[in-house]
């Protein structure tokens, strides 16, 4: 029986997704937040030595990185090519935009968006009035000299790629999307939203709409202020 250790809240709702898509069936377990730091349950530690989510275990596989598992899914279980294209030949474009994307979800789009939420806590922290404007200063160079520049050049190219082809390994829905969707939820939440990016806000309404992530969602619960991991 395969087992999903999931953080509320959390990247790991794409794990979930993925299953649902390949309808494959799967146990479900839960971790809540702390309350107080919003991180994840120590007891996840028990599961992965780093104490994160997702983590999938499919008979004596225990696999971390959402990435990793979504890559391992499509080789072990998607036979149809449901969700990925064929790859033969191994260099076609399909194939190698899919593969782009895929490492490109949690490689470079996600740092941008974490560093966001960094920022943001270093506003709102609770500090000796006298250090606020010091922190505050800090968090605004930062934002405005790098983090802020970071997150639109990552988001237009997202959006240039969404302009022209509606699913980002091209005219297919692959598992590329679904990578790739934690991050664009992330930037809706943060950092001034979607506003100037239609083809983003394109993108979160179709996946959305998929009855798969909906079953997600109602088994592991639909993502909310998004906080990191």
């Amino acid at each position: 029986m395969r087992i999903v250790h999931h953080l509320e809240n959390s990247r790991s709702l794409r794990v979930l997704w993925m299953l649902e898509e390949l309808g494959l069936d799967y146990e479900l377990r839960r971790y809540p937040r702390d309350p107080k730091t919003m991180l994840a349950p120590p007891e996840l530690r028990q599961v992965h030595p780093l104490g994160k989510a997702p983590v999938l275990q499919d008979g004596d596989l225990i696999l971390a990185e959402s990435g990793a598992i979504l890559d391992y899914l499509v080789d072990r279980y998607d036979v149809h090519r449901q969700l990925s294209p064929s790859p033969v030949p191994a260099e076609g474009k399909e194939r190698i935009d899919y593969r782009y994307w895929l490492h490109y979800a949690e490689g470079s789009a996600m740092p941008p968006m974490l560093l966001t939420l960094v920022i943001s806590r270093i506003r709102s922290a609770p500090l000796p009035f006298f250090a606020r404007p010091i922190a505050r200063s800090i968090a605004d160079k930062a934002e405005r000299g790098f983090i802020g520049p970071q997150r639109r050049l990552h988001l237009d190219w997202m959006e240039q790629r969404l302009a022209e082809s509606p699913w980002f390994a091209g005219e297919r829905f692959t598992a590329a999307d679904i990578q790739m969707s934690f991050p664009i939820q992330a930037a809706a939440a943060r950092g001034g939203g979607l506003d100037d990016k239609p083809a983003l806000r394109g993108f979160l309404k179709r996946i959305g709409e998929r009855p798969a992530y909906r079953r997600a969602e109602a088994h592991g619960g639909a993502l909310q202020a998004l906080r990191g991991d």
